[in-house]
């Protein structure tokens, strides 16, 4: 995996870092602080990013929080302390970990390895929504089309249908896009 690490104290980055390489992933980039870590991750586009809550600037779980609604990349966070108002705004942040230090590397590499699945899972998920969403937009589209050339020439839906279709073939365009045009031809 390619991580990012970021914490204001350089000897844990050090550390992390060695316990990472160790296991063969790659340090894309370090940040000592939440601002530069957004930057980061909208640039480097790491696999998953090791984060601080305690940080100068920008703390841990408000980067966390932005990070997670621009869905650039799973955040695990790391923390001294075990409070558990800290790790209710954690979860409200939407982190896909929580791990105390000192880390300990049998801990850190199973976190960040279900991190990153459950990110993928979920970015998968929300293409499956985008796609049903304009699945159905398009099916609105075709109902609505096939109901005006009904309408119009006293035909069938399915002989509505087959001619968006055949249209649609020789105009090499989408037959959404055909619907489109015929629906704006008929509003005007």
């Amino acid at each position: 995996m390619r991580i990012l690490i970021v914490d204001d104290e350089s000897l844990i980055r050090m550390d992390l870092r060695d316990i990472l390489e160790s296991e063969q992933h790659e340090v894309v980039g370090e940040a000592c602080n939440g601002v530069e870590a957004i930057m980061m991750c909208k640039d480097l586009q790491p696999d998953a990013v090791l984060m601080d809550v305690k940080m100068p600037e920008l703390d841990g779980i408000e980067a966390a929080r932005q990070i997670g609604y621009n869905h650039l990349a799973p955040v695990v966070l790391l923390t001294s302390y075990s409070q558990q108002d800290l790790v209710a705004k954690a979860r409200e942040s939407g982190v896909y970990g929580y791990l105390i230090k000192p880390v300990r590397e049998e801990q850190l590499i199973p976190t960040l390895e279900m991190a990153r699945g459950r990110f993928l899972y979920e970015a998968e998920s929300r293409q499956q929504m985008a796609d049903l969403e304009k699945s159905l937009e398009e099916r609105k589209l075709i109902q609505k089309a096939t109901g005006i050339l009904m309408n119009l020439y006293k035909i069938s839906e399915d002989e509505a249908y087959n001619r968006i279709r055949v249209l649609s073939m020789k105009k090499r365009s989408s037959i959404a896009d055909i619907c489109r045009l015929l629906i704006d031809q008929t509003a005007k």
